[in-house]
């Protein structure tokens, strides 16, 4: 069976619910879920929830959350290994019967004066098969009240040797690899026998997964062929790291996919990016999920680990809030307005704000922000207005006020005004559009001022040139 022609390919993700779901764990679903769908096959949720001390309710609900919120849809699940603990300690029985496992009775300070001594000797720590059982050896006498592990009889010799579907061939000696625990003295599976028997029995054909899973592979394999279960495909995809080259941590962005969301930006951008992260299709920079997994392949996961640049995301974000369609636009940005200003008004309509803004914005809350103006007035700073307002201009200010009380109210009425008196009162447009802008919005930057001053209408725009003039120059 290839990596490109199996017909029944089925893939998992399967995260720790140990803390949120992070750029690297989401990229490694992304990728599972893109081959899956490319083969036609199964794309499986596994939340492996053995880690009692720090595996959390709310932590399977961010997992879940992210992923519904990215809109990577799986096949199956989510299954979780804490159900399935009866059909672990029904396996390791198995074992023990079969001779594939046995029980161990070192205690702690064995294991620690045993791993000491071997570092006295320059010896690599390794558990020293003391309790492994072998034909003629004669093993110790079992000690009164004590619980044991059992541990896996590892294979003794050879090599564990893999083609991997992103680094190529791979061979670990059997033995770099001492006899692993998989079950603990109060009974519960380790995770690594978890693992396998859940791709075993869920029938896991691709396990694509980050590179520090890399060692966990060779005792992963041996444990499958002692089961009888043949072993997956294994693609292991490079780290992420910061631009700084050091591992992606939370300084560089590395923060729940959730955050995103709430930091304004769209799933299919963050979705974007993420694919291009460490994968090319060519040149191409943007594609639908569609297009990804129409093109997903191993053998285009680059080896060299990908790095993590903000820029490019938001980057990515502007491309995509330009391009989203504006009912959606306007329901994802009103939520963020009204938290900070309370329900709006029906005046100006948010969807034309949202028009005029978008381009300008690399995300939701930035678009957000510069909304602010259209619905909540802060007067202009006073020096600020003194350095913008030139006396010259306050003659053709007033003008302007008794140009925009007989027009039709639209943008090109308001730019043919605004141009007319420029030229008549021979200023440059700066003199005027600035301190107009001002007045009327009490902000220095906005979209084009006859589009602005079109949304906030004419009879606010009139009110706060009257006010501000009166104050300047009362008559």
């Amino acid at each position: 069976m290839t990596a490109s022609a199996s017909p029944t390919v089925r893939t998992r993700f399967a995260p720790s619910p140990t803390g949120y779901l992070h750029i690297g764990g989401a990229r490694t679903a992304l990728f599972s879920w893109a081959f899956a769908r490319h083969q036609h096959g199964s794309f499986i949720l596994r939340v492996e929830d053995t880690d009692l001390e720090r595996s959390t309710p709310e932590s399977v609900q961010a997992i879940l959350d992210g992923m519904r919120w990215l809109g990577m849809d799986y096949d199956e699940g989510p299954f979780y290994q804490m159900q399935r603990m009866a059909r672990y300690r029904e396996v390791i029985a198995q074992m023990l019967a079969q001779g594939s496992a046995y029980y161990c009775y070192a205690s702690r300070e064995e294991l620690e004066l045993m791993r000491e001594a071997q570092r006295t000797t320059g010896l690599k720590p390794r558990y020293d098969g003391r309790w492994r059982p072998e034909p003629g050896k004669v093993l110790p006498s079992v000690p009164q009240g004590v619980q044991p592990v059992v541990r896996f009889k590892n294979p003794v010799g050879g090599h564990v040797v893999w083609n991997d579907l992103v680094k190529g061939t791979l061979r670990i000696s059997n033995d770099e690899l001492d006899d692993l625990i998989i079950a603990r003295n109060d009974g519960t599976p380790t995770y690594n026998f978890c693992v396998v028997v859940d791709d075993s029995d869920m029938q896991i054909t691709h396990v694509i997964r980050g590179d520090d899973h890399v060692n966990n592979t060779p005792r992963q394999i041996n444990i499958l062929k002692a089961l009888g279960s043949t072993p997956p495909h294994y693609a292991h995809v490079p780290m992420i790291l910061g631009e700084d080259g050091e591992r992606l941590s939370k300084r560089h962005g590395a923060v729940s996919v959730l955050q995103y969301e709430q930091d304004g930006f769209l799933p299919e951008a963050l979705l974007n990016y993420l694919a291009r992260l460490g994968w090319a299709h060519g040149d191409a920079e943007i594609f639908s999920m569609a297009q990804f997994s129409d093109w997903f392949a191993l053998d285009a996961i680059s080896r060299s680990p990908a790095k993590f640049n903000l820029e490019k995301l938001l980057w990515l974000n502007q491309h995509y809030i330009q391009q989203a369609e504006p009912d959606r636009l306007t329901a994802l940005v009103r939520p963020r307005l009204e938290a900070a200003l309370g329900k709006l008004p029906q005046q100006p309509a948010l969807i034309d704000v949202v028009l005029l803004l978008r381009d300008r914005a690399n995300t939701l809350n930035e678009l957000a922000q510069s909304a602010h103006l259209f619905y909540h007035y802060q007067l202009p700073d006073a020096s600020t207005l003194a350095k913008h307002l030139d006396p010259a201009a306050v003659p053709a200010l007033y003008n302007l006020m008794e140009r925009f009380h007989s027009i039709v109210w639209d943008r090109e009425a308001i730019h043919d005004a605004i141009k007319q008196c420029v030229t008549q009162f021979q200023l440059k447009m700066p003199k005027i559009a600035m301190p107009l802008r001002l007045i009327v919005t009490g902000a220095t930057q906005t979209p084009s001022i006859d589009a602005t001053l079109w949304l906030i209408g004419q009879s606010i725009t009139l009110e706060r040139l009257h006010q501000h003039l009166a104050r300047v120059d009362p008559k």
